[in-house]
């Protein structure tokens, strides 16, 4: 069964390696990204919640991703596997992932850290040419990504659970490791 936790940096290609993998697998792609977005169009309990705290410029509080992602695995198309894009992002998100899992007879995830250095990810961001994407917002957003994930990173490496890739190759090739890795 594949149930994939994937890490990295904005602009690592989590994203396009999570969907291209889930496809492959037959199992879900998981984006908190996505689920938040889905459960605002659809004004779920939810997503109504989330919208008070957006509307206000503020995050969405852990709890409130944390019982998204719980419904979101409760769901039957994950009952048997998954591939999780953007959660969790805290240590205190990855205890609260693995108690759920536990519960959810849903154990056995690993975790894909996808490395790439700073200035090739600054490169693929701006590339995109987003109007949010500038360089001073991009290394703002990677020193945050920093801060929060090198402990998430090392709770997992304790946990013999992360498995690192080198994404700075061709799509094709961090695709063809990933597969190796789950197969």
């Amino acid at each position: 069964m594949t149930r994939l936790i994937f890490l990295g940096p904005p602009g690592a290609g989590k994203g396009t390696q999570a969907k291209t993998l889930a496809d492959h697998q037959h199992v879900p792609h998981v984006s908190t990204g996505d689920i938040l977005r889905q459960a605002l169009s659809n004004q779920t309990r939810l997503g109504i919640k989330a919208q008070s705290y957006m509307d206000k410029g503020e995050l969405v509080p852990d709890i409130l991703v944390q019982e998204m992602v719980q419904e979101r695995l409760n769901q039957l198309d994950a009952k048997y596997g998954w591939i999780l894009d953007g959660f969790p992002r805290t240590v205190k998100q990855a205890v609260f992932l693995e108690e759920l899992l536990e519960q959810l007879d849903q154990s056995g995830e690993r975790v894909v850290s996808l490395e790439v250095p700073d200035e090739i990810v600054i490169g693929r961001l701006l590339a995109r040419g987003r109007q949010d994407d500038n360089e001073q917002v991009i290394r703002r957003r990677l020193e945050v990504y920093r801060a929060e994930t090198a402990p998430l990173i090392n709770y997992y490496r304790d946990r013999q659970k992360l498995l690192t890739v080198n994404g700075n190759q061709s799509q094709e090739e961090v695709t063809n490791e990933l597969q190796k890795i789950i197969a």
